[in-house]
């Protein structure tokens, strides 16, 4: 495919799309039902209908039974963990092969021109930032995700999370199967504004934001702390009465839903005439320019905030302008010298 029908590259190589990032048209007034209409099939096809198929393999074939779970014992823990890192693997791999190592596209639709392989750095584990984004996704990632796997399943079992059937209450769980998505959106928006808080960034989120330009294992690779706080979003069907199905949709949402936002590439060439969207620009914003769009788009938040970056040279100025507004108010804080005698 020609990518230069669709955006433009840059002198330094670094590709953007014609069309700036947009919002979700779910939560706008007034209402646009023919943009909801047209926008619907992507909301199902292909991320969330895949990681909901894969939440009804899991528990069907590889959850075992309730009065397994309500015993903490190493088999079906480390059986899980097992299952859960192949799934990594195989999922991730699929991207960074096609992507990144055989380089089957070339750059075509790559935001960033450059390749990770080709810009070694001391930040990453032996300078490599492939190496260290997956060391630290199997060493921390895979294991915070299994915990709390293990911790959400465990508490359903034992009657410590409302427990609703699909027999009796199939509208309810419906519809909140369908929230999947909005609610890993407004929790990732609140945890994500507040890693990027001064002490957090520091210690915890910089990890992550090592990746300027994020590859497939970039998306989970970061700090355990961060890793605790994003897959907590599971935690919520803890508190809402909920169905474990549901709340395993909402972990590998996390876990896997993290690959698209983290490609790297605005589409994914299938053939010479199509290609699938990766939905990938809002998030690689972030990571280009750090303190706008910590949310994905699905809920206007950064909108509504102020913190919305769409690509477009006004957003760079709107920025700008956000920027310098947030110095002189530093600087007006900061205590003046008292004169001299």
């Amino acid at each position: 495919m020609d990518d230069q029908k669709y955006g433009t590259r840059d002198k330094r190589g670094n590709w953007s799309p014609n069309q700036p990032a947009g919002n979700a048209p779910i939560f706008v007034w007034p209402p646009r039902p023919i943009a909801f209409l047209k926008f619907l099939p992507s909301y199902f096809f292909p991320y969330n209908f895949l990681f909901f198929i894969s939440a009804l393999v899991w528990w069907n074939w590889i959850i075992p039974p309730t009065e397994v779970l309500q015993h903490f014992a190493w088999d079906w823990v480390l059986k899980l963990l097992a299952v859960n890192a192949v799934a990594v693997f195989l999922w991730y791999s699929v991207f960074e092969l096609r992507l990144y190592v055989r380089r089957a596209q070339g750059n075509r639709f790559k935001y960033n021109g450059k390749f990770p392989a080709e810009t070694p750095s001391d930040v990453f584990w032996f300078k490599s930032q492939n190496f260290d984004n997956f060391l630290r996704t199997f060493l921390f990632g895979v294991p915070i995700w299994t915990a709390t796997q293990v911790a959400v399943l465990w508490a359903f079992a034992n009657g410590y999370a409302p427990w609703l059937s699909f027999a009796n209450n199939p509208v309810y769980l419906g519809l909140l199967t369908l929230a999947v998505p909005l609610i890993h959106e407004f929790h990732f928006f609140c945890v994500h504004r507040l890693i990027h808080t001064p002490l957090l960034y520091k210690w915890v989120h910089s990890v992550h934001h090592n990746s300027v330009n994020p590859s497939p294992w970039s998306s989970l690779s970061m700090h355990p702390v961060e890793h605790l706080l994003y897959f907590a979003a599971t935690f919520y069907h803890l508190i809402i009465p909920s169905h474990p199905l549901i709340a395993m949709y909402q972990l590998n949402y996390a876990g896997f839903g993290a690959v698209p936002g983290h490609v790297g590439f605005d589409k994914m060439e299938l053939s010479e005439n199509t290609a699938v969207d990766s939905h990938a620009y809002i998030h690689y914003l972030h990571h280009k320019y750090f303190e706008v769009n910590y949310g994905d788009g699905l809920i206007p938040i950064d909108k509504w905030l102020g913190t919305f970056h769409d690509g477009s040279k006004e957003a760079d100025e709107q920025m700008k302008a956000r920027f310098l507004a947030k110095k002189a108010r530093a600087n007006a804080r900061k205590p003046t010298n008292a004169p001299a005698e």
